[in-house]
């Protein structure tokens, strides 16, 4: 089957509550609950990835327990939190990075495997970086989590000038808009796999601290 969530479409497997495999005589159906077989999942796609996998404790630590003072987006996917961990290369550094919750069962599942086996292997300038991803069980059941690259300078939508007292000036806004023009070429003609991004708006377009817009569906409606 084909699986539309809002940003991609590619061939996808069915996501339910309990783990267990049924037979029909016209097809078989995977269920996946715990972690393991999420990460099979991820472990299955064609081309490797260099995701860092977190755990739940690890994200804390680095959110100040999910602090609402660092809560910096909230969509239909989940709260978005900014946090800082430790570098794997230099491990005296540290690296800002946005940490998203996936919270809802079936939706939350399908969404935060979808970008885990596409956004874990695609790579360009002007997409939002996928640094890696968190699948533990808890008390609480299930808990998904992914975690990008910060965007200091938030999203295009926050500086145009019906919210913005000191929109991006015309100079700037040309150059977003080639920024996501580019990214959005490579998704739709340069990835081996067919993904078309498919809510493309201003607040999916997000600015770094050098003001290079990248692309990516950041649940901030």
């Amino acid at each position: 089957m084909v699986f539309h969530c809002r940003c991609f479409s590619f061939p996808f497997e069915e996501i339910e509550h309990e783990t267990r495999t049924e037979t029909k005589s016209t097809s078989t159906h995977t269920y996946y609950t715990a972690p393991s077989d999420l990460n099979r999942s991820i472990n299955s796609a064609k081309k490797p990835n260099n995701l860092r996998v977190f755990t739940v404790a690890e994200l804390k630590e680095a959110t100040n327990n999910f602090d609402k003072d660092r809560n910096i987006g909230e969509g239909g996917f989940g709260n978005v939190y900014r946090g800082v961990i430790k570098s794997l290369e230099h491990p005296f550094d540290e690296i800002q990075v946005a940490v998203k919750y996936a919270k809802g069962v079936m939706k939350g599942h399908r969404e935060w495997l979808t970008e885990v086996n596409i956004l874990g292997v695609v790579e360009h300038p002007n997409l939002v970086k996928l640094v890696g991803y968190c699948a533990e069980d808890s008390e609480r059941g299930m808990q998904l989590f992914l975690v990008y690259e910060y965007m200091p300078n938030r999203n295009l939508r926050d500086h145009l000038p019906r919210r913005s007292r000191r929109p991006l000036s015309w100079t700037r806004r040309l150059k977003v808009a080639q920024d996501a023009a580019r990214g959005l070429a490579y998704l739709h003609e340069e990835t081996a796999s067919e993904i078309i991004f498919r809510d493309f708006k201003s607040s999916n377009i997000l600015l770094d601290d050098q003001w290079n817009a990248k692309i990516l569906d950041f649940g901030v409606d």
